[in-house]
């Protein structure tokens, strides 16, 4: 029986070996429901085809530079919904959370005078105040987490339309270093080409030394061809990226510091004992709570980063208009930061989804929302085609998840 079961070890560790292994791999994982980032990628080739046929300026340089710079602000706040979507639960104030943060920001940096780093300092220790707060209503009362954070989006809007003033509005000043960050400031063409190689041996460093871990510990794992492969791969397309967007004006600093944030929880949820416990309290609660996870802990951890991130978010969205208003982050920022988590791939039932997910999440939707843009098309065909994606991931998610049951994947 053993040496049967050795043979099948040495013949998985063959399977996984070179590209055809680890393409196999993939389809396996797809039947069985683990989907990953796969049905974004594919809609978003789909979305950017099919706007580039209807307007060729779509895909211009220009275009997406603009693309990227629109997609940081919500885009971190997003981040933050993968968070607790991870957990189980949902956060609906992110939006109000980073209207006051830029209505804060405005009123300390340019009504009172504080240094700008001051302000952004206030700004985000309110915002990681608040989600400290949601997490202890949420485990000391039980309330759910959709009350709290309801109550939270008409509070804290209230909270912002107070904080303004009878103004209503406050300009932050142009020559601030804030606003340019988040309006002119580009990385250098020289610096973007040394992250994308960084970035390249990134990816094969981590995956050569968990892959040595794996076979340490006689599980297979993807051989050196493979990992240098996907390393060369990642370069290529990121040089790409970079001689693309640098026809133009290049790479924004606001979108480097978004990917940063992308990079950061990636390692986080993925390489950490806490990410571990927050996919384990969002795939089974009570188990996780068997195994000695402090799972209150879990759960005010993962609302204090929403909070945190919604706070950043709307730091970066008021130095992009260069003013915070009674309208910053209303309208629908709300809700796209929640469709780009679920858009992304991260399972609204919990335990499943990446940090990727915000970023490509957000991608998508600034996408058709560019997109129709260019085409003149009324805003309402926006939120129309917005929520058909939307709909389509949850269908996709719905399905997957179904199909890891049936596989005892789930």
């Amino acid at each position: 029986m053993s040496t049967l079961t050795t043979d099948r070890q040495d013949e998985r560790l063959q399977n996984r070996d070179g590209l055809r292994g680890a393409l196999a791999d993939v389809v396996e994982r797809a039947r069985g429901g683990d989907l990953g980032v796969i049905p974004v990628v594919v809609g978003l080739v789909v979305i950017w085809t099919v706007l580039q046929v209807l307007n060729p300026v779509f895909l211009s340089s220009a275009n997406l530079v603009n693309l990227t710079l629109e997609s940081a602000a919500v885009g971190v706040i997003a981040l933050g919904i993968v968070c607790v979507l991870l957990v189980g639960q949902i956060d609906l104030s992110v939006g109000s959370v980073s209207g006051l943060s830029g209505a804060v920001l405005a009123v300390l940096f340019v009504g009172e005078g504080l240094p700008v780093w001051l302000a952004i300092a206030a700004s985000v220790i309110m915002g990681a105040v608040i989600g400290w707060l949601y997490g202890q209503l949420f485990n000391r009362f039980g309330v759910p987490s959709f009350v709290i954070t309801m109550a939270g989006l008409l509070g804290f809007l209230g909270l912002q339309l107070y904080v303004l003033g009878t103004k209503g509005s406050i300009n932050l000043p142009f020559d601030s270093g804030l606003v340019n960050f988040a309006q002119l400031a580009f990385v250098p063409a020289w610096l973007s080409y040394t992250f994308a190689v960084i970035a390249a041996v990134w990816l094969f460093a981590s995956g050569y030394l968990h892959a040595r871990e794996r076979r340490r510990a006689g599980l297979s794992a993807r051989s050196v061809s493979t990992l240098a492969l996907r390393s060369v791969a990642l370069l290529a397309v990121l040089a790409f990226v970079v001689w693309y967007l640098g026809q133009t004006r290049g790479i924004g600093w606001m979108f480097v510091f978004f990917v940063a944030l992308v990079l950061i929880m990636h390692y986080l949820l993925s390489r950490t004992k806490w990410g571990r416990a927050v996919y384990a309290v969002g795939g089974n609660v009570e188990a996780a709570r068997r195994a000695g996870i402090n799972v209150r802990a879990i759960y005010t951890s993962v609302f204090v980063l929403c909070s945190t991130f919604a706070a950043v978010g709307g730091i970066l969205a008021a130095a992009r208009l260069a003013a915070a208003n009674q309208s910053s982050g209303g309208g629908d920022v709300n809700l796209n930061a929640i469709a780009a988590a679920v858009i992304g791939g991260t399972s609204l039932f919990g335990g499943r989804g990446t940090a990727f997910g915000a970023l490509l999440g957000i991608i998508v939707i600034q996408s058709i929302s560019s997109g129709l843009t260019l085409l003149n098309l009324d805003s309402s065909i926006r939120f129309v085609v917005t929520g058909a994606v939307l709909l389509l991931a949850v269908i996709v998610d719905s399905v997957s998840r179904r199909s890891r049951t049936s596989h005892g994947r789930a």
